[in-house]
């Protein structure tokens, strides 16, 4: 299956403003790029390439005063599968996890643990252990929040969205990792694409997603709280330990978004690239 990724994002900066951007597709996908989503700068600007602290790749550069326009567009090459469902992943014991796992253990900014354990105990104590207990605390977050865009907050922690019960992608990301955490269970934050392949119209405007992966049975495993299914099309952009550590842009000065546009359409084997 091919299909076509992209944004544009438009900005307008009242003075010159360093920005870092995470807009490329992860290098665990890198392979899969028919035509790679190099980010394109309108004006041109300086533009350099790193690697941040989890191996995400980040643009920096400084945005001109006046109007700028990131974008990015590439074909990618997916199987049209769903996201794999191991039932029988194991549970492992603190003890018997990785040291790299162990970061996915403690609280981050929006994922504030130490509020929230006595809940999660409460709530998910005597679920199975393993994927039945991530997929009880998925199901839990899923039927909790109601979703809306209007609901969007930037400040929002896990305990927030759970006494409030409402919000957008990330943060029924953030209350799933955080309750896993609380259970032992290691989960980090994903960020990127998920198409509409696969599911009934009407749909959305294109936008990108949070969902989160968990460390069970020895490797880690994708759980997406907000739609509580599998999907055909996803495609990774960042991991991290919450929204904090992978914003798609950073703005280091006021600035107004005035174009956010963003687009993963499956493309007929037969169709041109473009």
């Amino acid at each position: 299956m091919r299909i076509r990724i992209g944004c544009r994002l438009a900005y307008v900066f009242p003075q010159p403003t360093p920005m870092i951007a995470l807009l490329n597709v992860h290098y665990s996908r890198f392979g899969d790029l028919e035509k790679p989503d190099h980010l394109i700068t309108d004006p041109a600007v300086m533009i350099q390439s790193y690697r941040d602290g989890f191996g995400n790749w980040c643009s920096r550069l400084v945005a001109p005063a006046g109007a700028l326009t990131l974008s990015t567009e590439g074909v990618f090459r997916d199987s049209g599968l769903p996201d794999p469902v191991h039932l029988n992943a194991m549970q492992h014991a603190v003890e018997d996890l990785p040291s790299e796992t162990l970061s996915c253990l403690l609280a981050s900014r929006y994922c504030d643990t130490d509020v929230l354990s006595e809940t999660a105990w409460q709530l998910f104590g005597n679920a199975p252990l393993g994927w039945g207990r991530v997929q009880a605390i998925c199901d839990y977050v899923h039927n909790h929040i109601q979703f809306g865009y209007e609901f969007a907050r930037a400040t929002r922690t896990a305990s927030e969205a759970l006494y409030e019960g409402r919000g957008v992608c990330r943060d029924y990301t953030h209350l799933a990792i955080a309750f896993c955490r609380c259970m032992n269970i290691p989960a980090r934050y994903c960020t990127g694409y998920i198409s509409d392949i696969g599911q009934p119209p009407p749909y959305s405007a294109g936008d990108f997603a949070a969902w989160m992966e968990v460390y069970l049975g020895n490797q880690w495993h994708v759980f997406d709280p907000r739609n509580n299914m599998p999907r055909i099309g996803r495609i990774l952009i960042a991991r991290g330990r919450d929204a904090a550590d992978v914003p798609l842009t950073h703005t280091f000065g006021p600035n107004t978004l005035t174009k956010f546009e963003v687009w993963a359409d499956e493309i007929p084997e037969t169709a041109s690239a473009g």
